[in-house]
C-alpha cells in the first residue's frame, strides 16, 4: 500500500519571540522621545519623525499578534479550523512581510514578465555629495535614472550587431529598475539596479499571425492589433563598453545637477577631473536565457529588504547586525566612528555592525522607504503602457532560438504578437537538444 505523507499544519510564526520585535517593542517608546529632540543624525533636526516612519513601527507591533485581530480558516468538510493573525502590510520594518513581498516580486517578475532571454543586471552608484539631493528629491532620483536607462539603451543599441541597420526610433530596451534607498551595512545609500534583457527589440509593424489574431479576436483582447517584435541580441558589454558608459554617465548627470542649480559648473569640472569619482557601473552579473532559477535569485536580490532578521544577535548589552559584505565606507558619520570604535575595542569583524538598541531602531527608521513610492519601475517594451508589451511578456513561457551563423552576425527571429498562451521569441543562446522549443 503506498505511503501518503502527512498534511503539513499551520505554525504560526510567533514574531514576539524574535530579537527585533523583543528590541522595539521595548525600545521605540524611548528613541521616539530622544529622536523629537533631535539626538538622532538624520532623525529630527528638532522635529518628530515622520508621521509614515511611526505608522510603520506601530504597526510592526501588531503584525502577527492575534490580539491585534485574526482570521479563521475553517474546514466545509471535516470541521477543522485555526487561526491566522492579521500582517502590517509594512514596507519598511517588518522582516516578514517585507521577505513575502521580496518572493512575489521575484515570481512574477520570473514567471509573467521577463522572456525567456539573457538578462544583465546594470549597477549604478554615485558619488555621496549627489546622494543627498537623490535621497531627499523624488524628482531628483527620477531624473537620474532616466539619464542611466537612456545610457544602457544606447550601449546596448550600439552592441547590438542585428540591429546596426535599424531605426533607432524602433529600437527599444526592456527593463525593470530597482530604487536602493540602503546599503549592506544599514546606512543610507541611495543607488539603482537595473534587469535588462540583454539586447533591443525592434518593432516590425503587420507581424501579427493569423492564427493568434483570430484567437485574439475570440477572446476581444486587442493583442491581436499588437506589432511584430524582431530581438537582437546584444554582444561584447565588455570592460571596455561599460568604461564608456560609465565616463557618459558621468558627464551627463553632472550636466544635469547644473542645469537644476543643485551644483556650480566648477564643481561638475572638478568632479570631471576626479581620478576615483564615485560613480561606479557594474555589469557583471548576466543570467542566461534558460536559467529561470539563476533569473529569479537575481531578482529576489534585486527586492530584497533593507534589513535581514537572520543577520542580528545579542552580545551582552550590544545588538551585533552581520553585514552581507565588508563596510566600504568607514567613519562616514559619528554613528559609524562610534561604532568602529566599539568593535574594535572588543575585537569586532569589519563585516559586524555593534549597536545599540535605540542605534538599531534609529538606523532601521532611517530606511523607511515613503509612501506612495514604487520600489520598482518597469521600461521600455516592459513598461505598462508600452504596445509592445503584450507580445512581448506572452514569451515567458515558451521560447525559439535561432542558432547563430559563424559567418556573419546572428539574424534575429521573429517574435510575433501572441496571446499569453502561446508566444515564440529568439534567445542569444545556442539551441538545446532535446528541447523541442529550440529550433
Amino acid at each position: 500500500m503506498p505511503t501518503t505523507s502527512k498534511p503539513k499544519l499551520y505554525n504560526p510564526r510567533h514574531p514576539e519571540r524574535t530579537l527585533l520585535y523583543q528590541t522595539v517593542a521595548e525600545h521605540y517608546e524611548s528613541w521616539l522621545e530622544l529622536a523629537s529632540a533631535g539626538q538622532f543624525d538624520g532623525q529630527g533636526d528638532h522635529h518628530s519623525p515622520k508621521s509614515y516612519v511611526r505608522k510603520a513601527f506601530e504597526k510592526y507591533l501588531e503584525c502577527g499578534i492575534f490580539a491585534h485581530g485574526f482570521a479563521r480558516a475553517r474546514c466545509g468538510d471535516c470541521g477543522h479550523d485555526f487561526l491566522v493573525a492579521f500582517s502590517c502590510k509594512g514596507r519598511g520594518v517588518c522582516p516578514s512581510c517585507n521577505a513575502r513581498r521580496m518572493s512575489e516580486t521575484a515570481a512574477h517578475l520570473t514567471d509573467h514578465v521577463f522572456p525567456r532571454l539573457p538578462v544583465r543586471q546594470w549597477v549604478l552608484s554615485v558619488p555621496k555629495r549627489l546622494r543627498y539631493f537623490m535621497q531627499r528629491d523624488g524628482a531628483v532620483l527620477g531624473m537620474v535614472l532616466r539619464i542611466f536607462l537612456r545610457v544602457i539603451a544606447q550601449t546596448l543599441q550600439v552592441n547590438s550587431p542585428g540591429a546596426a541597420n535599424a531605426d533607432n526610433a524602433a529600437l527599444h530596451i526592456g527593463a525593470v529598475a530597482f530604487i536602493h534607498r540602503f546599503g549592506s551595512s544599514l546606512n543610507e545609500h541611495v543607488h539603482f539596479h537595473v534587469c535588462a534583457v540583454d539586447g533591443v527589440f525592434e518593432e516590425v509593424a503587420g507581424e501579427g499571425g493569423a492564427a493568434a489574431q483570430a484567437q485574439a479576436r475570440a477572446q476581444a483582447c486587442a493583442q491581436a492589433c499588437a506589432p511584430g517584435v524582431i530581438f537582437h541580441p546584444a554582444t561584447g558589454i565588455d570592460t571596455e563598453a561599460v568604461a564608456k558608459a560609465q565616463a557618459n554617465l558621468r558627464r551627463r548627470i553632472l550636466r544635469a545637477f547644473v542645469g537644476r542649480g543643485l551644483l556650480e559648473g566648477f564643481e561638475a569640472q572638478e568632479m570631471l577631473g576626479y581620478k576615483h569619482s564615485g560613480f561606479s557601473v557594474d555589469t557583471s552579473v548576466c543570467i542566461a536565457a534558460q536559467d529561470r532559477a539563476g533569473l529569479e535569485r537575481l531578482l529576489r536580490y534585486c527586492a530584497r529588504p533593507p534589513f535581514a532578521m537572520e543577520r542580528l544577535h545579542k552580545a551582552g548589552s550590544e545588538l551585533v547586525y552581520r553585514c552581507a559584505k565588508q563596510r566600504s565606507e568607514p567613519g562616514s558619520d559619528r554613528r559609524d566612528q562610534r561604532n568602529a570604535n566599539r568593535g574594535a575595542k572588543h575585537g569586532a569583524q569589519a563585516d559586524e555592525l555593534h549597536l545599540t538598541p535605540l542605534e538599531l531602531i534609529a538606523r532601521i527608521a532611517a530606511l523607511v522607504p515613503p509612501p506612495r513610492t514604487h520600489r520598482h519601475r518597469y521600461f521600455g517594451v516592459l513598461a505598462p503602457n508600452s504596445p509592445l508589451r503584450p507580445a512581448v511578456t506572452a514569451l515567458a513561457q515558451d521560447a525559439v532560438v535561432q542558432p547563430a551563423q559563424p559567418a556573419k552576425p546572428p539574424p534575429p527571429a521573429q517574435v510575433q504578437a501572441e496571446p499569453a498562451s502561446t508566444g515564440a521569441v529568439a534567445g542569444a543562446a545556442a539551441p538545446e537538444a532535446g528541447n523541442p522549443l529550440l529550433t
